[in-house]
């Protein structure tokens, strides 16, 4: 039974992940701040309030509070915008294609997504995929971030979905955990982590594209 599809967004229905990377990387240069790389991994699927404790507490402090992370993150979105601008933010392969099978099928479709809904919503309607979704659960929307189920089980109340009849569309580690905690029959594509042990326990199943995930939810509703 496929009673709704909830999507991540960064990596999983934007190949943005890569260029938040890219952007942290060129501030971290800036203002000497190491292994950039590992606090991006580490945040994948967190929203604004995690991630920033999660900086201060990883660095143990070496590169300011919090109050200096909101600077230095207003200065990465900026970099990151500017190449969003510039066309470097583009749908990942497959997207349009399955969004477009899901609304045929008429399916509930949410995102699920720990960016904030003013960015959310700008990104999407850029791309012209927003009206494929009949719900937005944005990370501003909830109070306890991935890997904490709020925002899947809020997406699916909204939808009138019960969990355990919803797939969640995830790419991270913690977007993993928050949507297998939800109940939900999870589905995990990577984008910049593979799977571990932990992943391929709590994924129902994963697919190394979204053409996969799209075959796959074809066969459920022509079965």
């Amino acid at each position: 039974m496929v009673g709704a599809v909830v999507f991540d967004m960064d990596g999983v229905i934007l190949d943005s992940e890569q260029l938040v990377v890219r952007s942290w990387q060129k501030i971290a240069g800036k203002y000497g701040i190491e292994n950039i790389e590992g606090f991006c991994m580490a945040a994948l699927g967190l929203n604004r309030e995690a991630a920033k404790k999660l900086f201060v507490r990883m660095y143990d402090g070496r590169y300011g509070d919090e109050e200096r992370y909101e600077v230095l993150k207003a200065e990465m979105a900026s970099e990151f915008h500017r190449a969003a601008a510039d066309g470097e933010l583009v749908l990942k392969h497959g997207v349009a294609d399955t969004l477009k099978l899901i609304r045929d099928k008429n399916i509930p479709c949410a995102l699920a997504t720990s960016t904030r809904k003013e960015v959310v919503t700008m990104e999407l309607t850029n791309l012209g995929v927003i009206a494929y979704f009949d719900k937005l659960i944005c990370g501003d929307m909830v109070e306890r971030s991935k890997p904490a189920p709020d925002i899947f089980l809020k997406a699916c109340g909204e939808l009138g979905v019960a969990p355990e009849n919803a797939f969640a569309v995830e790419d991270s580690y913690n977007g993993v955990r928050a949507a297998h905690s939800a109940g939900m029959k999870v589905v995990m594509i990577p984008d910049l982590v593979q799977p571990d042990a932990e992943m391929r326990e709590k994924a129902l199943i994963i697919f190394d594209n979204m053409d996969g995930f799209k075959e796959y939810i074809m066969k459920l509703v022509t079965a």
